[in-house]
């Protein structure tokens, strides 16, 4: 019997038909005698919907309520999913982050997970229910609801599986795994069978959509094998571990799905996959002084606008070495401010 992990995204649980699909597999999960606790984010365009509600009363929410607000759309999502489980036979338990021991700093809309103490999610799971929490949330040490960001339903899950030390942590979403390029620009990319944790983070750090970079470093720091597949089939998908052919994935996955160690070091690819970001914007500070300390100034003013700089490029030019050029990347948004 393992302890699975399951989280599902929007696509997944667009509207009460897919939250039935959803159901049945869950169902279908814990009655191969499996132990599962799942994480749901929002129904479809939920949040998009709530962002657009607050808009047309203000052009600058308070940080703490808005957080409030977001919060309500995973809340929604895991009382649906709970009561679609239930009517299949199988008791399940609904949530909140706060309920489920998610403790996070202070900073609204992008908070970051200081403590899990999920003490009531053990409980429902010994006791054979399913526990299902609303990911995407915790509450702060001042008890107020916090939100975790981008990807946060992807964090919730990992740091749930970490600390209830989970057999794997499942990603379901609306593609079949992790592929060696966007099948949408690269026709001929294919799924990726395997990845170490390592290589999935430089993936999620250069654009690729499918994992958050956050959920990706969790996994990797407490060890958490990670399985991202569909949720509209059952195929396998993609299996992220620093291991993997683990042991401990026996009986979770056909052993065809996994390569030997040996298999790995023959066939090990220069290139696993590309991954791209259309979502940056690029700065280019022209003839600055060519002498110490100069770039260091140029970051200092960057960094007092909390802009997060990705890739530097400093070049001299032919014509004026004394000269230098220094070009930089930042998140679509931060380059009017720096």
């Amino acid at each position: 019997m393992a302890l699975i992990v399951q989280k599902y995204g929007g696509s997944s649980v667009a509207d009460t038909e897919a939250m039935k699909r959803v159901a049945q597999r869950i169902v279908d999960t814990h009655n191969a005698g499996h132990r599962v606790v799942v994480v749901v984010s929002a129904m479809g365009d939920t949040t998009d919907d709530l962002l657009d509600s607050a808009a047309a009363l203000t052009d600058n929410p308070p940080e703490r309520e808005m957080d409030i607000l977001l919060s309500a759309g995973e809340r929604i999502s895991m009382a649906l999913l709970a009561m679609a489980v239930n009517e299949l036979g199988v008791e399940a338990r609904a949530y909140t982050g706060a309920q489920a021991g998610i403790k996070t700093d202070n900073h609204f809309g992008a908070a970051q997970i200081i403590g899990m103490v999920p003490e009531r999610v053990a409980r429902a799971v010994k006791d054979g229910q399913v526990a299902i929490v609303a990911g995407f949330q915790g509450i702060s040490k001042d008890d107020d609801v916090t939100t975790l960001g981008r990807g946060g339903s992807d964090t919730t899950a990992v740091a749930l599986a970490a600390a209830l030390h989970a057999d794997v942590c499942e990603i379901y979403t609306d593609v079949d795994g992790l592929f060696s390029a966007d099948p949408r620009i690269v026709p001929k990319a294919h799924r990726l069978r395997t990845l170490t944790q390592e290589e999935t983070l430089e993936m999620a750090a250069h654009g690729a959509k499918i994992l958050h970079l956050r959920a990706v470093e969790f996994a990797r720091r407490y060890g958490v094998p990670l399985h991202v597949r569909s949720s509209f089939s059952e195929k396998n998908g993609t299996w992220i571990s620093d291991s993997p052919a683990n042991p401990e994935l026996k009986g979770l996955v056909p052993d065809a799905a996994l390569k030997s160690p040996e298999e790995n070091a023959m066939e090990k690819p220069v290139i696993s996959g590309i991954a791209h970001d259309r979502s940056q914007d690029k700065i280019t500070v022209t003839g600055v002084p060519n002498s110490p300390g100069v770039a260091a100034r140029v970051f200092a003013v960057v960094a007092e606008v909390g802009a997060n700089i990705d890739m530097i490029v400093q070049n001299l030019p032919i014509s004026d070495p004394t000269k230098a050029n220094i070009t930089f990347t930042l998140p679509d948004g931060d380059a009017q401010k720096a």
